[in-house]
């Protein structure tokens, strides 16, 4: 079994957002937790064990792959060839449980999330026994001497909560969608700089809501899932457009940039992600987008058109250099299409006419916001300086939309 985490950021680049809290389907009532809530005791029991083997986290989760092949090799096959970054994404899914395991609710949304998304790689409820197992067996060999039984008692109480959860989460799926959507390339471009637009229809309806961000499997990377969000509102015929950015070492963005063509099917994993318009309050919206991480942002503008534009939207673009501010002819179309949208870019590494800094210090600049829903999409430090920045400057937190941090969109190889 897998577990991933979302991202908040975007899913940026094609980024494939870095994977807090997950939201249910759109429609769909997250199921309360199965068993009764863990006790503080057990919660604090939990966290201090945990704080005990996070300094050779790293090397846990390799144990416990380990293990878990030799045990039940039967699993194998539903993992790719290279582990690391499924290592990654396991070390992620356990430390962000551990962080929320004090708030049933968020705990529930979280692996609600991990039960559907799980969905597509094949996963069964007989596999949740195993995986149990060798993670409580890879728990206290790490954890030494400080392992107790007390503490595996919590442990196994708190697997079994999240196992539930994920497995009721998967069922109630399962009765009102596929698990995966093969899609069929129909347009590709390539835009410079390593980027690539592709467009591709799915071959049965996808439901999705703006800002959302989608996995992604390539046909010459089986069982390698990345996140990109898709840069446009739904569409009357159902297509989903992406922007791409090539990664230094990504096998799967590459092959995406470089190697597919009109007619190549690739498999879509359900949507995920909370940043929707829907979370809005205010009428006054800021969107913040770094890269690609304009995808998300610009599907969102679309939104607020089809909506009849019942939102002001104030748009910061921001880039290294004047090169790499990525989809600005675009945009200002729409600038010029749309009364309630104004534009800015900020160009941080060069000098040219127009605003020159980093996103967070242009958007103090043209502050105060704290009157704003704010969606921000990039490159994980760039949503994390500006979401700081904001909040100094007494945006409220939860009116700062982002994907989360772990999810692989904003690290998307």
């Amino acid at each position: 079994m897998k577990f991933r985490i979302g991202r908040p950021g975007s899913a940026p680049d094609g980024q494939p957002a870095q994977e807090g809290p997950y939201s249910p389907v759109p429609g769909e009532a997250a199921s309360p937790p199965p068993q009764a809530p863990l006790s503080d005791h057990e919660i604090h029991l939990i966290k201090t064990s945990a704080s005990v083997v996070a300094p050779v986290a790293e090397e846990m989760t390799v144990y416990f792959y380990a293990i878990l092949f030799a045990r039940y090799p039967e699993v194998r096959p539903m993992f790719p060839p290279g582990m690391d970054a499924q290592r990654g994404r396991l070390l992620r899914a356990l430390l962000h449980i551990v962080d929320v395991v004090d708030d049933p609710e968020n705990l529930v949304r979280f692996c609600g999330h991990l039960g559907r998304d799980h969905r597509k790689f094949g996963t069964l409820a007989a596999h949740f026994p195993a995986v149990g197992e060798c993670l409580l067996a890879s728990l206290a060999r790490y954890a030494g001497p400080a392992w107790t039984q007390d503490i595996a008692d919590a442990w196994t109480k708190a697997y079994g909560v999240v196992s539930q959860v994920m497995i009721g989460a998967a069922e109630e799926d399962e009765a009102l969608r596929p698990a995966v959507w093969p899609a069929t390339v129909v347009h590709r471009v390539a835009r410079g700089h390593g980027i690539a637009e592709i467009t591709v229809r799915p071959h049965m309806p996808y439901d999705y809501q703006a800002g959302q961000y989608v996995s992604m499997e390539t046909p010459w990377w089986p069982k390698l899932w990345r996140y990109y969000s898709p840069a446009n509102a739904p569409r009357v015929d159902g297509t989903l457009t992406f922007h791409v950015r090539a990664v230094p070492g990504g096998a799967v963005s590459n092959a995406l940039v470089h190697r597919a063509a009109v007619g190549d099917v690739l498999r879509l994993g359900p949507p995920m992600g909370d940043m929707v318009l829907d979370a809005a309050v205010h009428t006054d919206l800021l969107c913040v987008a770094g890269g690609t991480g304009l995808a998300p942002i610009r599907a969102l503008i679309e939104e607020v058109a089809r909506r009849g534009g019942r939102h002001q939207v104030d748009l910061f673009l921001g880039a290294r250099t004047g090169a790499e501010l990525y989809g600005v002819d675009a945009m200002l179309r729409l600038a010029q299409k749309h009364h309630w949208l104004t534009l800015r870019g900020a160009v941080s590494h060069e000098h040219i006419p127009g605003i020159r800094g980093s996103l967070p210090q242009v958007l103090a600049e043209y502050g105060p916001w704290y009157q704003h829903d704010v969606f921000i999409s990039g490159p994980a430090p760039m949503v994390a300086s500006a979401g700081e920045m904001l909040t100094r400057h007494g945006t409220l937190p939860d009116r700062i939309h982002h994907d989360p941090f772990e999810t692989p969109v904003l690290s998307a190889r």
